[in-house]
């Protein structure tokens, strides 16, 4: 009987890497996804985990700045339906900027994957604006979007607020503007010379995203439509139907034509 005298060894540093990065964030205590939180957290490079009742979700990373990063995914989780930001936790390291080369999220990905973790890594939680071409595209039903639409009655509380009492009415080109930075999901439009000249009269304090695009649709002119998608808001100077579509607003009416 011959005893084997030689074998191969391949050394896997990523995999060992991927280990350190899981093992160093289990040490850790997921703290609640709240703005003191990320604002307590240093602007530094590094990795961060998403958990929604205490299950891990996804995992990212900052090139730049955890907080910043981080307060992304809270804005995005405060403007959807079906979901609450009491649910969510999180939990981060610094890693130095030369760590990024070997993408530690992917390492950390690879790492959860296997054991059925990381489903927003998989389901388009982290997609930015996806761009006009899949605005006539139909959402999967396993796609984030779909389970958590977009809230329409998200309150524009401080947006309005920062008006004062006189005033009255705006310039539509204004009123988007600020709509658009003010909102928790995308907002995308077609901008126009003619809404420069076009006084919008201003919601109340408390209106909710919905009734301030019943206020905008009101005064677009004809042919104009702003569509609700599950995951975003547009605005075109034409009257189409969407796959997905949950709204449509124009100066003739709205239209529910989804229903979850």
């Amino acid at each position: 009987m011959s005893l084997e005298n030689h074998a191969e060894f391949k050394l896997s540093i990523t995999k060992a890497l991927g280990d350190q990065l899981a093992a160093a964030l289990k040490k850790l205590t997921p703290a609640p996804l709240s703005m003191e939180n990320i604002r307590s957290l240093r602007s530094l490079p590094g990795v961060y985990q998403l958990y929604k009742d205490e299950d891990l979700v996804y995992v990212g990373k900052a090139d730049r700045s955890l907080p910043q990063r981080i307060e992304k995914h809270f804005r995005k989780i405060s403007g959807r339906t079906n979901i609450s930001l009491n649910q969510m936790t999180f939990t981060c390291l610094y890693v130095d900027e030369d760590f990024g080369a070997v993408a530690p999220e992917r390492l950390l990905i690879n790492e959860h994957r296997g054991q059925g973790q990381v489903p927003w890594n998989y389901n388009g939680f982290g997609n930015n604006d996806p761009g006009k071409r899949r605005d006539t595209t139909e959402v999967d039903e396993g796609h984030f979007d779909h389970e958590h639409p977009i809230d329409l009655n998200f309150k524009l509380t401080e947006l309005l607020t920062q008006r004062t009492s006189t005033d009255v009415t705006v310039p539509l080109s204004l009123l988007l503007q600020e709509i658009k930075t003010h909102l928790p999901y995308v907002f995308r439009y077609q901008a126009a010379r003619e809404f420069d000249d076009i006084a919008v009269e201003l919601p109340s304090v408390d209106a909710t995203a919905d009734e301030a695009l019943r206020v905008i649709a009101a005064q677009l002119p004809d042919k104009w439509q702003i569509t609700a998608l599950p995951g975003y808001v547009i605005m075109y100077p034409k009257a189409e139907d969407y796959p997905s579509a949950r709204r449509h607003y124009r100066n003739t009416g709205v239209v529910d034509v989804w229903q979850q």
